[in-house]
């Protein structure tokens, strides 16, 4: 059976349906945003029998419920009534529609111009020039909300439709009317029954084309899924943004009275503090998504739900899969995010404490954001025990192996399940060799670091080259100039950033090369007060320039230089390739140690 059903509907069906709320939109849409011109050409097209094309409608009384609204400017007495249908794609069109043929007969629509200001218009049709030849678009006008089109920069009335005796004598038609035009044509007998027989042509042209019109419908069948319906709406909304998955969770919790928007962002007329405000406090936080959450939520509840499964003697498929997937997300119930939300706010928070351990301090350095949602979930299961030594140094183990293995990238959502379902019974083991290869989350046996991988790490954007990064400061770097480690400096927003350690103008002057001399080998993190020292000058020239600025002895410089494990010797030397393959093999003992395994070495190597 067909999951979606296509057939014809005349346009005046459809506008009633609207009309009586019979027809209505999904909270998740977004409001009506068509402009003037927009508006123009839709009339038009359909005056000349054009197609527009299809909107598609979701039949309601399924299993899935959201909260609704009517088309923009509907308005009911009473109970709003429960809708057959919502607008799934045609919301702009439909809304259009509604507002010109039937609203505009109580007010203007509320429309924008063309630089985007709002503007109020009624709009007519010139008869007269409706019934000429190809005169169809200039036949089409609109007026000011007194129905008064002015000109010499609003000072002069240049046209004056306000009553239907004016809009009879000067024989322009109004669209409020083109549905059901009986009143007007009344009208028209009494102040102007000479113009009644072109009046009729004109009736017959276009205002049976708008009678007529078959419009396009493709219906979806009440047995559409969640995330179908998710998926669908993102195809057919080319010209919007994309819906998420949050906006369809909100419109879903909403049907039971929940309002997850308010939840997340708060709300201060109720002043309500949302989650995200109180993550945000923590700044290494400040870009998580409120779907990161909401997955972060899905793996709490699909864990619990795959252990009820197991207890209950399930096995095979029958056993609920542990998921942060689309689909897991858009099944989540009202009941176990409202259980789940309050502690994995606390992972998130937890999380941020982990974080700052491995010297992690702003959003921006975060290799993955990805591999964040599994750490919160786990956290949130962990609690205060991630602090226990051994299920600290498990867990990072774990992270930086997905960070340097660079295994986060792209689609990671099986990644993150996966984790969060392996990670967890291994970090509570009882193993006393510091990680068993027994029992092995697979991003930690998976993950692999290749020596020559050190020589391609150019770009900021690279999980490996932010890692990297980090832990030179997690090993005690401190600044050229500062003489503190780089962590507590910033801790305190001194000025950081990642700069070449062989100055770039001194390398080219060399005849190094651009692969080599820009690989994150030749960087680290320091501040800008020391870089500016640092300039274009060899290193031999800065070294003795920093120990004079800072009044550093020679040996305390060198211990400063050391930290950030650069050979010295080789930078005092001006030693490029010295100092390169020396620093290569540090930076390539510091992942050793932090993912616990050996790296991949070439031929070569």
């Amino acid at each position: 059976m067909s999951a979606f059903d296509s057939t014809k509907t005349p346009l005046p069906d459809i506008i009633k349906e609207i009309t009586d709320g019979k027809l209505q939109l999904p909270d998740f849409q977004r409001g009506w945003i068509w402009d003037d011109d927009h508006i123009r050409a839709l009339l038009v097209s359909i005056a000349r029998s054009f197609p527009v094309g299809a909107v598609m409608l979701l039949e309601t009384g399924g299993d899935i419920r959201f909260q609704v609204r009517p088309v923009e400017g509907v308005m009911f007495d009473g109970v709003s009534p429960t809708p057959d249908r919502l607008i799934l794609d045609g919301q702009q069109r439909l809304t259009s529609l509604t507002q010109v043929l039937v609203l505009s007969q109580q007010k203007p629509v509320q429309t924008k111009n063309d630089k985007g200001r709002p503007i109020k218009r009624y709009y007519y049709f010139d008869i007269e020039e409706a019934l000429q030849d190809d005169r169809l678009e200039e036949s089409l006008i609109a007026t000011d909300e007194n129905r008064q089109i002015k000109g010499n920069f609003g000072r002069e009335i240049v046209m004056d439709l306000s009553t239907p005796e004016k809009e009879c004598e000067a024989f322009f038609f109004p669209c409020s009317q083109i549905i059901n035009s009986d009143e007007w044509e009344e009208s028209l007998q009494k102040f102007s029954p000479d113009k009644f027989g072109r009046y009729m042509q004109f009736r017959k042209k276009t205002l049976n084309a708008f009678r007529n019109y078959q419009l396009p419908v493709i219906e979806l069948g009440k047995t559409t899924g969640k995330e179908a319906v998710c998926l669908v709406f993102e195809k057919v909304n080319t010209g919007g943004v994309p819906l998420s998955v949050f906006e369809l969770v909100t419109a879903t919790f909403a049907a039971d009275g929940f309002n997850l928007r308010d939840d997340w962002y708060g709300n201060a007329q109720r002043d309500q503090e949302g989650r995200s405000e109180c993550l945000k406090r923590e700044p290494i936080l400040e870009t998580i998504e409120p779907t990161d959450f909401l997955q972060a939520v899905s793996l709490l509840h699909t864990h619990k739900r795959r252990q009820d499964d197991v207890d209950a003697g399930k096995t095979g498929k029958s056993v609920s899969a542990v998921s942060a997937k689309r689909g897991a997300v858009l099944s989540l119930p009202l009941a176990e995010y409202e259980r789940w939300a309050p502690e994995v706010e606390e992972g998130f928070l937890l999380t941020a404490k982990f974080l700052r351990r491995e010297c992690f301090y702003k959003s921006r350095d975060l290799p993955y954001r990805t591999q964040i949602i599994a750490l919160a979930a786990l956290l949130t299961k962990l609690k205060e025990r991630w602090l226990e030594r051994k299920i600290s140094d498990y867990l990072v183990r774990w992270f930086w192996c997905g960070v340097l293995g660079e295994l986060y990238g792209g689609s990671s959502e099986t990644r993150i399940a996966n984790d969060f379902e392996e990670v967890l019974p291994w970090v509570l083991s009882n193993h006393d060799d510091g990680g068993s290869d027994n029992n092995l989350p697979r991003t930690v046996s998976e993950a692999s670091f290749q020596a020559n991988r050190l020589d391609t790490l150019r770009s900021r954007v690279s999980a490996a080259y932010k890692g990297l990064s980090i832990l030179v400061l997690r090993a005690g770097a401190q600044d050229f100039f500062w003489k503190e480690t780089v962590q507590k400096l910033d801790m305190e927003e001194v000025g950081l950033d990642i700069h070449h350690i062989f100055p770039q103008v001194w390398c080219k002057s060399k005849g190094i090369t651009k692969q080599k001399y820009d690989s994150i080998i030749n960087k680290t993190p320091i501040s800008y007060k020391a870089n500016r020292i640092i300039g274009g000058s060899a290193p031999s020239d800065y070294f003795k320039v920093l120990q004079q600025k800072t009044g550093l002895s020679e040996d305390e410089m060198v211990r400063i230089i050391e930290s950030h494990k650069i050979d010295s010797e080789a930078l005092r030397r001006d030693d490029f390739d010295g100092f390169y393959k020396r620093r290569r093999q540090s930076l390539l003992s510091i992942v050793e140690n932090a993912m616990a395994k050996k790296v991949q070495h070439d031929s070569e190597d």
